[in-house]
Parts: structure tokens; sequence; C-alpha cells
């Protein structure tokens, strides 16, 4: 069951409205997580349960992606206005300095939020910004392709496709490993939740200037990476690892961009472990 809050977050022209669609189940330390660009919150549905046990778990949809509205006029999707948004988010929740796990760009926002010294612990997961120009335009190129992709194919054949495994790995192969194991149901949602991302032509574009070269000082650092990831080469793992080298360096085995799908209790483990 998902509900929203809603709060300011300071801008030039003075203090914006910002809301946010998040889940909040189980019990213990707070951890945050954060999805990847054109995706939603569910992206964490296989791994929740499990981290709920012992963490009290909050999945957010990203401003402009899932259930979350756009930002309003006056805030950009870069990477300094995100994080003033987790930070403002953290405050109406009161959340004091939880843990955050992040995949993909919300591995990138949550090594931000650790920059900050806003979160206790981070874990990011296949995060972006440790590319070489030549992989961020590969990276860029295929998110655009599956955007255009999932915005042309009609609902009913998106729900035929979903319905048997070679249809579900042409769906999302680019970013499962083992696409069989996703659910038809799951699949056409996150096909919608990418064809309707009101955030994503404006975060994509924000994601060309970034290049995350800051060490992440004083608190526990976990980087994992899947090792059948085929949108950001888990080469960029041990480029990750050099910036930050108090860095835990996880490999995934057999997993790929979004690997909570493709090995759940392997993912709860690790981020599990990383936030202690």
């Amino acid at each position: 069951m998902s509900t929203t809050v809603s709060f300011k977050v300071p801008s030039a022209q003075g203090p914006q409205p910002v809301t946010v669609s998040y889940a909040r189940v189980g019990r213990g330390e707070p951890l945050l997580l954060l999805h990847g660009i054109g995706h939603h919150r569910q992206a964490w549905d296989p791994v929740v349960d499990i981290l709920a046990t012992e963490r009290d778990v909050i999945a957010v949809d990203l401003p402009g992606f899932g259930a979350s509205p756009g930002l309003p006029e006056g805030l950009s999707y870069d990477l300094a206005t995100t994080t003033s948004v987790f930070g403002a988010l953290c405050e109406a929740l009161e959340l004091d300095r939880p843990h955050v796990a992040g995949n993909s760009l919300g591995g990138l926002l949550a090594l931000e939020l650790g920059r900050e010294q806003l979160v206790r612990s981070v874990t990011a997961l296949s995060p972006a910004g440790f590319w070489s120009r030549a992989e961020r335009r590969y990276a860029f190129g295929v998110l655009l392709a599956m955007r255009h992709i999932s915005r042309r194919l009609p609902l009913p054949l998106v729900e035929q496709l979903s319905r048997s495994a070679a249809g579900r790995t042409m769906l999302t192969s680019t970013i499962y490993a083992r696409p069989g194991l996703r659910s038809p149901e799951a699949v056409v949602a996150e096909t919608l939740a990418l064809a309707q991302a009101t955030g994503f032509d404006a975060t994509l574009r924000a994601g060309a200037a970034v290049q995350f070269g800051d060490d992440v000082p004083g608190l526990p650092v976990t980087v994992a990476w899947g090792t059948r990831d085929m949108l950001l080469m888990r080469r960029q793992g041990v480029r990750a690892k050099q910036i930050i080298p108090r860095a835990r360096l996880v490999r995934l085995p057999g997993c790929g961009h979004c690997p909570m799908n493709d090995d759940p209790a392997l993912v709860a483990r690790v981020i599990l472990d990383g936030s202690r």
C-alpha cells in the first residue's frame, strides 16, 4: 500500500512544493530504497519482504517516476536538486540519517546522499556515474531505445508478450539476467512506468554531465555489480572502488543491471550486511 508525503524544497524562486509516493513496511532501523531511471519503487518488490524482517523499509518513487508527480517549475532534475529533495523527504518522514540502498540512478543518488552525510550507510547496486564517455553514450542510447519501444507498444501487445517467458525476455532482458522470473503483471507495470515517466527526459539530460569523482568518507559503503549487467558494465565497479577506496566491492554472480529480481536472497543479504 503506497502513500504520499508533501514538503517544501528550496529553489531560486523560493520554497517549492514536492510530493513523493512511497510504501513503508517492516521494523528496525530505517532503510530508504531508490530505483533507477524509468523504473518505479516496485523494482524492489522481490527483496522488500526479506529486508522488512530486519529494517523499517521505505521504498520511494523518485519525482517524475512511478506514482510520484514531476518536480514543479523552478526545480531541475540535476543531482544537487534531487539530493535536496531526499534530504527534505527524510525530514518530512522524521528519518534521522537512514540507511540507503539504490540501483542505477538510485545508486548514484544513494552515494551522493552519503557524500553529503545525510545517511548512515550506502549500498549502491550498479550505480550510475562511473562510466567513460563511450559507456555513457551506449547506456543512454539503450535507455532511449527502451523508452521509445515502451511508448510505441500497444498495451494489449505488452500484456500478451508478458504472458510468456520469451515475451518477458524480449521486454526486459536489458535489465534482468533472468527475465523469466519476473511476473507478467510486474513486466506490464514497469513497461507502463517507463512509458509514462514524466521525469525521464529531463533526468537523462541532467545525467549527461554527471561523473562521480569524490570519496564517501565516514560511513560504510557497499558497491555491488551483477556479472551479467548489460547496461552498465561491471568494470565500472572497479572504478568505483578506486574512487571510494574503503568501499566494499561485491560481485553478484549471474545478476543483471537490476539484480533484485535475479537473486533476491543474495541482494537482500548484501543490503542487510551493508547496513549494520
